[in-house]
């Protein structure tokens, strides 16, 4: 049996992930959003604009080119380096949600505007073959790890603001 990847369900799955990355961020003090749990950590502020840029300048332009000009070549992208290159961090937390929330808008609407996708399409990326595919699915992947990464930061806050006391009776992390 052979499984086809759903556009729709997929869509609505990132259109999902978007609000809940929202709800993470809503009424975080502008110290908590700054703040990073160790020096090599990003902070709330940092990973949603990274979010934000890889929306606008990576996943959607990539799958597109995939799929629609694969002799093209890939713009350059540097999304360890834009964190303070772009100074991430000096920013104001709502309103990189909202640019969040437009750019994931304008990436919906084009994914939605999509027809016959040819999800076996594939590029000669500098790392290797990729499918369009594989390139959607860790689109929608990628919402997942940082996800993750925004609970894990406000796990880490809560733990700070607690001391001296435990929250061994939650259970284990």
């Amino acid at each position: 049996m052979v499984i086809v990847m759903n556009l729709d369900q997929l869509t609505i799955r990132m259109a999902n992930n978007a609000q809940t990355i929202r709800h993470l961020t809503i009424e975080v003090a502008e110290d908590q959003a700054r703040w990073r749990p160790d020096p090599d950590s990003w902070s709330i502020l940092e990973v949603i604009n990274h979010l934000c840029d890889e929306e606008r300048e990576d996943f959607r332009v990539r799958l597109d080119i995939i799929l629609h000009r694969p002799e093209q070549a890939w713009p350059g992208i540097d999304p360890e380096g834009w964190v303070s290159e772009r100074q991430y961090n000096r920013r104001d937390l709502e309103p990189s949600v909202t640019e969040f929330l437009r750019a994931r808008e304008e990436s919906l609407i084009w994914l939605k505007g999509l027809s016959d996708v040819d999800w076996q399409a594939t590029y000669d990326a500098p790392f290797g073959r990729i499918t369009a595919g594989d390139m959607f699915a860790s689109w929608v992947a990628h919402d997942l790890l940082h996800l993750r990464q925004l609970v894990e930061l406000h796990w880490a806050h809560t733990l700070r603001q607690v001391q001296p006391h435990q929250v061994d009776y939650a259970g284990t992390w």
